[in-house]
């Protein structure tokens, strides 16, 4: 029998051993010899226990190799800034609205935004069709679709930062540069660590909302607030503010709180003040949106763009 064992461990051999690309280092390989070393020095031989266990450690590699390497985190995040301010270049080349040429920037701001939401409200959604498995597992399982996902959105919250800071009075946007450093925080942690993309996915569905709540605030500077599209759009808003912005961070609270013992205490208290705060943005952002649009016809509050 012991030709048999060698026969066996030599298949094994080849079977993990051969897979990687020549001239580099096999992965697989290496997890195969340290397996061998240790079932050796435990006096293990059963071959079931060491293709499952292999199997395992094989998983965990190939799910590391789902993470972008710091160089491609770092372009991708840069090409987002690029992107959109590009964007924003382009709509100034484009003719705005009579009723908003007293504050073009404000119109290509908003406008921005805008494309930000329908890329990545839309690109959210995908990455839970394309890769349904994350949705069981929002800390581990995760693709390069969605590990490029949060770091696109990191590149539009530093661009929109930067375009605040340039162009607006810091006493009108605070509360969007405060948001701003909170999201990008968060998200930041999650492509660094390799952890938490899911997610932050999760949290990136608030775009699908934040369509209509950006369209919302482009009818308004187009002097169309008075029109049937105009109110079509604030109910949809509301609607999809109740869904998909509301709903999102009530279930994420919820379940960062059942996770409490799976999340280290430094991401726990994070993710829990980003989400507190949010909230409590969010919140205020409701109310602002109910009484403008449904409760009286007050004037239009300054700070309704993204929160």
């Amino acid at each position: 029998m012991t030709w048999l064992v060698g026969y066996e461990k030599k298949n094994q051999e080849n079977k993990y051993c051969t897979k990687g690309t020549k001239g580099a280092p096999n992965v697989n390989c290496e997890i195969y010899k340290k397996f061998e070393a240790r079932k050796t020095a435990s006096g293990c031989s059963t071959r079931a226990v060491s293709d499952i266990v292999l199997q395992l450690n094989i998983e965990d590699v190939e799910r590391q190799c789902k993470i972008m390497d710091l160089k491609s985190v770092i372009l991708t995040t840069s090409g987002s800034v690029g992107f959109f301010k590009l964007v924003n270049c382009g709509l100034n080349n484009l003719p705005a609205p009579e009723s908003a040429r007293r504050n073009v920037w404000k119109w290509r701001n908003i406008s921005t935004s805008l494309v930000h939401s329908l890329i990545t409200g839309l690109w959210a959604v995908l990455c839970f069709y394309v890769h349904p498995q994350m949705a069981e597992d929002l800390i581990a399982t995760h693709s390069v679709f969605s590990y490029a996902l949060v770091c696109v959105s990191i590149g539009y919250f530093i661009y929109d930062f930067l375009d605040m800071v340039q162009n607006q009075k810091l006493s009108q946007s605070w509360e969007l540069l405060f948001h701003h450093v909170v999201v990008v925080t968060c998200l930041g942690i999650a492509v660094l660590s390799g952890q938490y993309v899911g997610f932050a996915a999760v949290a990136l569905l608030v775009e699908i909302n934040s369509v209509f709540l950006h369209l919302r605030q482009v009818l308004l500077m187009a002097g169309l607030r008075r029109t049937t599209p105009y109110r079509v759009n604030s109910l949809v808003n509301l609607g999809t503010y109740v869904v998909f912005r509301i709903s999102t961070l009530a279930w994420m609270t919820r379940w960062l709180a059942l996770s409490r013992e799976r999340v280290p205490l430094l991401s726990y208290a994070v993710g829990s003040a980003g989400l507190a705060i949010v909230i409590a943005m969010n919140i205020v952002l409701f109310y602002r949106l109910l009484r403008s649009d449904f409760l009286r016809n007050g004037r239009e509050p300054r700070k309704e763009k993204e929160a």
